[in-house]
């Protein structure tokens, strides 16, 4: 593998080029994970540029990593997501994670086996042999499972694996994905079966259509308690309109109180769309510091639209989604007050979007930016979509 090219400062070109291309590799996952959270780390954007220069430039990126590991992993495909270990709900496995799993387990946990492993699936692929090469991984999939599932079973074994993960991020939320990584291997056939059940597109929008895939949950659910959070991220991927997953912890409950809802099978459902909000709302902020208003617009009628979902099916008084989702609105209001403070004031504009019939009631999402609005309203009628 190439050399990084050598960035402004030849202290950190120095730094950079006696780590070995997996530590790189490794450190590129670690700068992308923190920026995904939110973490500002002073000179990391020239030496993530740098990185992804080399990575996604000259060779696969951390995050996708070599063919025997791809075919390792393969059987998570479906509940891979792309955000922060930190931020990856129960059914969920952040693929940031793969790696440093990676690691461990070809370094620390079966070195000699992993190589063994590696080998014997490269020489697979070399020939084509795709079927060889799902029958070695799986065989070593169970391995996996058996040794690390004894380790487990203890607190010294998990305490050592929480200690040889950490040697390759510093993500402590990487463990909770392994754990994750053995529940789905467990249910890998239910949830094989479940998925294939599906449609590739599901549209919520007939009563018809959330009974059925109610009904395809409740059997997996009999099979397998433990998989139905990973099929709700599966649903999830297959919906039209994300939000519209909050249906099958609603749908038939006869109430709306947050506390009787939050006991039913599905509940997950309503941290998903929550979780959704949170994501819509960080892209929300990255728009407008980079002043690209259209996005900014779309994504606050996306919020408003996942808002008002929520409280049309569920009572939020007194409950930790309700107040969840006060904070998440709380930073969508503190990010266009943000905005407001360096933009000109234009009411006419305002009224004339106010006006607009597009988000179905406007002033019930001005209500809730009140503060931005009091700052200057300008910023809110650039970004509610016009009629």
């Amino acid at each position: 593998m190439a050399q990084p090219e050598a960035p402004s400062d030849p202290l950190i070109n120095s730094y950079l080029r006696q780590l070995s291309p997996q530590v790189r590799s490794r450190l590129l996952a670690e700068l992308e994970r923190l920026q995904q959270l939110g973490e500002e780390i002073p000179g990391s954007q020239d030496i993530i540029a740098l990185l992804r220069g080399e990575f996604r430039g000259t060779a696969p990126a951390p995050n996708r990593i070599d063919a025997p590991s791809r075919c390792f992993f393969q059987p998570l495909e479906p509940v891979l997501v792309e955000c922060a270990p930190e931020r990856a709900h129960a059914g969920q496995i952040s693929r940031s994670s793969l790696g440093p799993i990676w690691s461990w387990i070809s370094e620390k946990l079966l070195r000699t086996m992993c190589a063994e492993y590696i080998e014997a699936v490269k020489h697979a692929i070399a020939i084509n042999d795709t079927r060889d090469a799902e029958q070695i991984a799986s065989a070593f999939q169970t391995k996996v499972s058996r040794y690390v599932q004894q380790m487990l079973a203890t607190a010294e074994g998990t305490a050592d694996i929480r200690h040889g993960l950490m040697l390759y991020t510093s993500s402590p939320a990487t463990f909770d994905d392994l754990v994750k990584l053995m529940t789905v291997q467990r249910v890998h056939e239910a949830l094989t079966a479940f998925t294939a059940g599906l449609p590739p597109k599901i549209h919520f929008a007939k009563d018809e259509s959330v009974t059925k895939i109610l009904a395809a949950l409740n059997k997996l659910r009999s099979a397998s308690e433990e998989a139905v959070p990973f099929a709700l991220t599966v649903v999830e991927k297959h919906l039209d309109a994300k939000w519209q997953i909050i249906e099958l912890a609603t749908k038939g409950a006869n109430t709306r109180e947050a506390a009787r809802l939050s006991q039913m099978p599905y509940a997950l459902a309503v941290q998903i769309v929550l979780d959704q909000i949170d994501d819509k709302k960080q892209m929300l902020q990255y728009a407008l510091r980079k002043d690209r208003m259209r996005l900014a617009k779309d994504l606050l009628a996306e919020i408003h639209t996942m808002e008002s979902a929520i409280k049309k099916r569920i009572d939020l008084r007194d409950s930790d989604w309700g107040r969840r989702l006060e904070e998440l609105m709380a930073a969508v209001q503190h990010a266009l007050a943000n905005e407001v403070r360096r933009l000109p004031i234009d009411h006419q504009h305002l009224r004339h979007v106010l006006e607009s019939t597009h988000l179905g009631s406007p002033h019930e999402l001005m209500t809730k930016v009140a503060a931005a609005a009091e700052l200057g309203r300008s910023v809110i009628a650039r970004l509610l979509p016009h009629g």
